[in-house]
């Protein structure tokens, strides 16, 4: 596969990955905002607990369906023999961990580095977005402990 194509076809994944990344981030958002402050103190902070795991939840989620995109990019494209190591490559290179022992053909190695700066950034992304939300959660449950 050419240069050219490489570039073309990570493209397109980067694309499709930042809006997955998107519109999950906005639908978390969405649940998120939905959830009531208690009145008491004690629930308030089980109700927040809950919202922390529904965030972490949901962000994993959404790596898991990005790291998927590009293991069935890679099964695609006839890099790997089998879903097993499409998906392990990419999970390695999606977190930047990259241990070597799966690697692309040459003619589709570009594909692979861009993964990795495409994880690098959404999981960048998602670690900001968490951030926010628990300090979000924690001023607001201070706010509750105030009167």
């Amino acid at each position: 596969m050419s240069l050219t194509d490489q570039l073309f076809i990570a493209t397109v994944a980067v694309a499709a990955t930042v809006l997955i990344h998107l519109i999950g981030l906005a639908a978390l958002l969405a649940l998120l905002r939905r959830h009531r402050h208690a009145s008491k103190v004690i629930v308030a902070s089980i109700v927040n607990g809950m919202a922390i795991l529904l965030a972490a939840f949901g962000l994993f989620l959404l790596h898991a369906i990005e790291i998927w995109l590009w293991a069935a990019l890679y099964l695609m494209l006839g890099a790997f023999a089998d879903l097993e190591q499409a998906l392990y490559f990419s999970t390695s290179t999606y977190v930047t961990i990259g241990y070597g022992d799966v690697v692309l053909p040459v003619g589709s190695r570009i594909l692979g580095v861009i993964e990795g700066a495409n994880g690098i950034i959404l999981i960048g992304w998602s670690t900001a977005f968490f951030f926010s939300i628990v300090d979000r959660l924690k001023l607001l449950e201070r706010d509750l402990q105030k009167g």
